[in-house]
């Protein structure tokens, strides 16, 4: 009776039987084994990134396949693992597979994501699992010494000093309609302006221009994945402009290491995936160099069908109507080849590619015509509903009124019958 009662009084200040009982009623069953280990793992180490990757990795028990993995823009493969490993291991440089590298006031970071992205097996279509993207960084502080290893003494040759100050870092952002902080959300709608803001960080180097030589879209990270549609091309041509769209640099640069451009949002006809990744080669000029055919950032307008430069005089944008600049051929067929001139170099990395992305569509095209006409008869229909309502509502508190007023002016006589 003493425990019946105490048990009343538990399940009426907790409202659970869960609370009352230090161990849970029922064990085993049906449910879903708990996790022992985290299904990612990221290692930041001095010159190298490692990720660990469990097999289940949404916790469901359908264990994930390591050739569905991929890692980085560039789509680095992981390590070779057996059918007996429950994990999934990475082992790449900072600096490899396409991984990005911001220098911030207090950190320098490199990131990346994880890409899973399954297939069916053998002859079946259909997908068991999820595809998923997982973003990961590594920060390292810029105060102090973040090696593991003794600090250089002073009197490292200065040669080697010149050399470190003249690394540069390239970067890609989207960024707000205003153009002020980076845009907070990936996602756009079909008919959206993608706002974006090419940058190169000097440090201590001589002032330089900044320009983006070519810049092509895919809807998958890699630079030739396919399908591709080229944005900018012949050294500064964004030739996206010459078709149904707005897309053109932005006059007058906030600076000369930064350049921004527009480009009207779409996606790949005939493809399933909602995403695109803008990838754009940058590089560098001296900033008291004079823009020309080889750098330049040319935009045309349909209003006046004529191309114009951001700086510089109109006759740099005259080959872009040609499709050769400067150099014949030098188009989207040399995509592969883009880092030969930048790795040439030993100490200044005059040139980069970065990746911006995803850029996310809530809605595509293909999918207007069946929505739209949906939505457009469920719109009719929920209005005439609406409107049937109000007018038997207004019609039953008239005829209500009416008879209110009616039994006022009127009022009921009743028969007198006299005696005889």
């Amino acid at each position: 009776m003493a425990l019946s009662y105490g048990l009343f009084i538990c399940l009426l200040l907790w409202g659970g039987m869960e609370l009352c009982y230090p161990q849970p009623l029922w064990q085993g069953g049906a449910r879903h084994p708990v996790q022992s280990k985290p299904p990612l793992v990221v290692e930041c180490l001095e010159a190298q990134l490692v990720v660990i990757v469990s097999k289940d990795l949404f916790g469901t028990g359908k264990l994930i396949k390591a050739a569905d993995l991929t890692l980085g823009p560039e789509g680095c493969e992981p390590l070779v693992s057996t059918d007996m490993d429950d994990t999934v291991r990475f082992e790449v440089g900072l600096h490899e597979c396409g991984n990005g590298v911001q220098v911030t006031k207090d950190a320098l970071v490199y990131s990346t994501f994880l890409l899973h992205k399954p297939r069916p097996v053998g002859n079946l279509s259909i997908l068991r699992t999820n595809f998923a993207e997982v973003p990961i960084e590594c920060r390292f502080p810029r105060q102090g010494n973040v090696s593991s290893q003794a600090i250089l003494p002073t009197w490292v040759p200065f040669k080697t000093t010149v050399f470190s100050e003249e690394k540069l870092v390239f970067s890609l952002h989207l960024m707000e309609e205003n153009w002020s902080t980076k845009k907070r959300s990936p996602t756009f709608q079909l008919g959206d302006i993608a706002h974006l803001q090419a940058e190169v960080h000097t440090g201590s180097h001589v002032p330089l221009r900044l320009f983006v030589d070519y810049c092509v879209a895919t809807p998958t990270p890699g630079r030739n994945a396919s399908p591709y549609h080229t944005i900018v091309d012949f050294n500064g041509c964004l030739v996206d402009g010459l078709y149904d769209a707005s897309s053109a640099f932005r006059a007058p640069r906030p600076g000369p290491e930064t350049l921004q451009f527009t480009v009207d949002v779409f996606h790949f006809a005939n493809d399933s995936r909602n995403m695109i990744y803008i990838t754009c080669h940058l590089k560098v000029t001296p900033a008291d160099r004079v823009p020309d055919q080889l750098n330049k950032a040319c935009s045309f307008s349909k209003s006046s069908n004529s191309w114009s430069p951001v700086e510089g005089t109109a006759d740099i944008c005259q080959c872009c109507d040609k499709g050769s600049c400067g150099i014949p051929g030098l188009s989207r067929r040399l995509v592969g080849q883009w880092h030969k001139s930048s790795r040439s170099r030993r100490h200044v990395t005059e040139a980069a590619d970065v990746t911006v992305g995803p850029l996310i569509f809530l809605g595509k095209a293909s999918d207007h015509g069946v929505e739209g006409s949906t939505s457009s008869l469920t719109s009719v229909m929920l209005g005439l509903g609406l409107a049937m309502v109000t007018s038997l509502t207004l019609a039953a508190v008239v005829l209500g009124v009416a008879r209110r007023r009616q039994a006022a002016s009127h009022p009921v006589m009743c028969p007198v019958y006299a005696s005889q």
